[in-house]
């Protein structure tokens, strides 16, 4: 591991996450002051929140150490992909970035339309299927040989670095956005699915660190190294270590989002319930035995 001065002393420049960083950023201020404009506000944090935690930390996993030397280690690539797939969208999402999409469509007939073509993708990636199988799938690469491949391809590289955080804001965004509504019962459901992805995301991770063999085939770097840098072998045991942990970690706020909506979700359905007269409990009762039959 390097020294904490070389870790946090190290930056360079990608074009791509840079351009990412400036659409991301200036796309939300417009959304803001056109939410603004038709008189809807935002708190403050929320907004601190999208910039600074949100970007500012997708800029720093890309401009910093992790980025820098991202193509020469395997522990750097993997806690770079982990941090964009998990924790970086998650931190964006604070900031309710579709809400403030809607807000800021006052047309009625293009926020109609702008919500239909949105309606797939989040019900999609927000199935309580889906993450655990994007997840596992996406770090189960890492044991292969196309894990070297995209480390060391400067041009696949850098479009992951695009590509991971956008995937990681359609599976965090069905949970984070108020907007999208769901019972009691599916939220079980998530829950049981969010404790599987919690074990499933710590399969690559182990397998990884206890494994003898390069399982990348990537040569080591031939050109002079500094003295901290690991072997090929002790480099792919951190790799594997970091990314058990940090895949871990991450499950652990969405579990907690889950139980907080699920807490929102049933006190509005008792609500509903405790608003009914007999005479509607008697035919909804009616109804769910009829359908249960």
């Amino acid at each position: 591991m390097p020294p904490l001065g070389v870790f946090f002393s190290v930056w360079s420049l990608d074009p791509w996450a840079l351009a990412l960083v400036l659409a991301a950023g200036t796309l939300y201020g417009v959304g803001l002051a056109k939410s603004a404009r038709a008189g809807t506000t935002w708190p403050l944090w929320r907004v601190l929140a999208f910039y600074i935690l949100g970007l500012g930390s997708y800029a720093w996993v890309s401009f910093g150490f992790l980025g820098t030397y991202s193509a020469e280690l395997r522990w750097a690539f993997s806690i770079r992909l982990a941090l964009l797939l998990f924790v970086v969208p998650m931190l964006m999402a604070l900031g309710l970035p579709l809400g403030v999409a809607r807000a800021a469509t006052t047309h009625a007939s293009l926020r109609a339309r702008l919500s239909r073509l949105a309606t797939w993708p989040l019900k999609f990636f927000g199935n309580s299927t889906v993450a655990p199988v994007i997840g596992l799938v996406a770090f189960s690469v890492l044991l292969t040989p196309l894990a070297g491949i995209a480390r060391l391809d400067p041009v696949v590289e850098a479009l992951l670095g695009v590509c991971i955080p956008l995937l990681g804001l359609l599976l965090v965004l069905p949970v984070t956005e108020a907007g999208t509504r769901t019972t009691t019962s599916l939220l079980m459901l998530q829950f049981v699915f969010a404790f599987i992805e919690l074990l499933a995301d710590a399969i690559p991770g182990v397998a990884l660190r206890l494994n003898t063999a390069i399982l990348d085939h990537a040569a080591a770097p031939t050109s002079q190294v500094p003295p901290w840098f690991p072997n090929p072998l002790r480099d792919q045991q951190l790799a594997g270590d970091w990314l058990w942990f940090i895949c871990e970690a991450a499950d652990l706020p969405i579990m907690i989002l889950l139980f907080v909506q699920f807490s929102r979700t049933d006190k509005g359905e008792r609500k509903v319930l405790d608003a009914m007269s007999d005479e509607e409990m008697d035919a909804l009762n009616a109804v769910h035995l009829r359908n249960r039959g």
